[in-house]
């Protein structure tokens, strides 16, 4: 396994900010590591990487204690952290070089070199960082985790704030690198999870509600319905709600809605309610349950797997 938790808990003052978790990424996984904001992510990214310590419990990454030998765990570890902290004015490559050599690369100049390519920085490389746009940014920051070449990569949130456009690179990237590293990655985008990932860790409130594959997790929310209804006037979203097993309703615009339940009836009983409320149905549909589907539902209420 490239990384193990075990029994991780981290505590800011009175606040329980991870409570307990423990859980596998093998060798070679590409893992999204989901949760709304607030739910512990950064702050497990950052105890994985040695950056700050556990209250309690522990792990290892390539068979290192994260705990013990923090130090070692970074020289195999490549962490893109959420707030990308650069140099703004130095050049491209000069930080590259310049971080390099703090981590004791020789020669360095092949590292950066390996590092610009991998992150198709070329054209950009004798710019100030500070000229760059966000998404540069960010692919400098990605090069400054590869420059020693490290056997795990640990992104949080590494296509935040960027373009259509930039999103598509910085996957393109990632997807590539995945096929050498292991790599574990937070974003709230879960189109970006299902393009790159093979498995799933949720994490709410502190602890894991969800860590299975893509697939089987979508079997198991197999019986979880989503239903597409457009009303032929204004509905109020407290009576969509108390239709019974209904776990969410999201308004689309207008009078159309989004209504999701974990009973196989959903349809009777949104047709039952119509009719008790003296409401028309322009349109009806099922709707194919998506990984969001499943991440709202499993993040907005009580339930584990």
């Amino acid at each position: 396994m490239s990384i193990v938790v075990n029994n991780l808990t981290k505590i800011y003052g009175k606040q329980l900010a991870v409570n307990n978790i423990s859980f596998e990424i093998g060798t070679g996984e590409v893992v999204g590591f989901l949760g709304p904001n607030g739910a512990g992510k950064s702050t497990t990214m950052k105890m994985i990487t040695g950056f700050i310590p556990p209250s309690e419990g522990g792990g290892s990454v390539c068979g290192i204690d994260f705990v013990e030998d923090s130090i070692e765990v970074r020289k195999i570890v490549g962490y893109l952290p959420e707030h990308n902290p650069l140099y703004l004015d130095m050049y491209v490559t000069e930080y590259l070089t310049f971080m390099a050599e703090l981590s004791n690369i020789k020669p360095a100049k092949k590292s950066v070199e390996m590092a610009i390519d991998i992150t198709n920085l070329g054209p950009e490389r004798h710019k100030k960082i500070g000229m760059l746009s966000k998404g540069y940014r960010q692919r400098v920051g990605l090069a400054q985790a590869l420059i020693h070449n490290p056997k795990v990569l640990i992104l949080d949130e590494p296509t935040s704030g960027l373009d259509p456009n930039q999103v598509i690179d910085m996957r393109n990237v990632i997807t590539q690198l995945g096929k050498e590293k292991t790599v574990m990655l937070s974003t709230h985008v879960m189109q970006e999870v299902e393009a790159m990932c093979s498995k799933v860790i949720i994490i709410n409130g502190g602890q894991i509600i969800a860590n299975d594959d893509i697939g089987l997790l979508k079997t198991n929310f197999s019986s979880f319905i989503s239903i597409l209804v457009e009303f032929s006037s204004a509905i109020d979203k407290s009576k969509i709600l108390q239709i019974d097993g209904v776990t969410s309703a999201e308004n689309k615009g207008g009078n159309s809605w989004k209504i999701q339940s974990n009973q196989a009836q959903l349809r009777q009983q949104i047709s039952q309610f119509a009719l008790s409320n003296n409401i028309e149905i322009l349109e009806l549909s099922t709707d194919k349950n998506s990984l969001e589907d499943i991440f709202r539902n499993l993040t907005t209420n009580v339930g584990h797997i």
